[in-house]
């Protein structure tokens, strides 16, 4: 993912709220578990980190190793994680619907 890729994203994740929080038990399965199912849900991902600095950092890296998501940025106690669901932009790509045919506009006098 280049650079303007990562710029796109951490703009689009400033109006999100955090999805996820980690607290005092810190990172475990149930919560890896979920951070899935979000990662499916929204792809684009804030995850709320409440331990020290050292800490917050490693976990950060075992989510990435875990999910195979990417870490687009890290600010304080927010991380901000992208991973692309291929079954959602297949469901993107495809129209529902065939556009309606637009109306005639008619005059009155």
């Amino acid at each position: 993912m280049d650079s303007t890729d990562k710029k796109r994203l951490r703009a689009e994740a400033h109006s999100h709220k955090p999805v996820i929080m980690i607290g005092q038990a810190g990172l475990s399965p149930a919560v890896l578990a979920e951070v899935e199912i979000a990662l499916d849900c929204h792809e684009l991902l804030k995850v709320r980190i409440r331990a020290e600095r050292e800490d917050r950092k490693t976990i950060g890296d075992e989510i990435v190793a875990a999910t195979g998501a990417e870490l687009i940025q890290m600010i304080g106690q927010i991380a901000v994680l992208y991973r692309p669901n291929p079954e959602k932009r297949i469901k993107k790509a495809v129209p529902s619907k065939k556009p309606k045919p637009k109306k005639a506009f008619n005059h009155r006098r």
